[in-house]
């Protein structure tokens, strides 16, 4: 099973639309506060299909009870939002914390960074404290990529991270 996490409001829903192909995205295009869950089938190009679970960000105290049985996390976080990054970085320690997900593969999404400025993709990864857990808490990759579901920058990226 594959998750996609994040706060409220980091972007998860209209990433999974660009990765779905479905929907003509545009500067226009909006998107509802996923309240529960939402399930997202990806055509892959290897022609697998995967199924994405993303859970909304305000059910962030019952995100535990879907951690069995998964595979993949993706972590969104919206790298626009200077005071998101400071939640989602707590967030983010108790989900790599969490034993049943010790095995799962965990990509972080620096979504948004298409309405930052440039140097907030180190600035998220700074306030996030990446580079300290990968060095000393951490005994496992996490992959890194920047993506946009408005202009689908990153999106090639998570599709390839999908099919591995």
């Amino acid at each position: 099973m594959i998750l996609c996490l994040g706060p409220k409001g980091s972007g998860k829903t209209l990433l999974l639309k660009k990765l779905k192909q479905d929907e003509k995205i545009d500067a226009t295009s909006s998107t509802v506060p996923t309240v529960g869950t939402h399930f997202t089938t990806v055509q892959l190009d290897n022609m697998k299909e995967v199924t994405i679970r993303e859970i909304g960000g305000t059910m962030t105290p019952i995100w535990r009870s879907y951690f069995s049985g998964a595979k993949k996390i993706i972590y969104v976080v919206d790298t626009s939002n200077l005071c998101q990054i400071s939640v989602a970085g707590v967030l983010f320690y108790e989900l790599i914390a969490e034993p049943v997900l010790s095995s799962a593969k965990i990509l972080l999404v620096l979504s948004k960074m298409d309405v930052s400025y440039r140097q907030m993709r180190n600035e998220a990864l700074l306030m996030m404290q990446l580079a300290r857990l990968k060095r000393e808490e951490l005994h496992r990759d996490i992959t890194v990529i920047e993506a946009s579901g408005m202009s689908g920058h990153g999106i090639e990226e998570l599709r390839k991270w999908l099919e591995v």
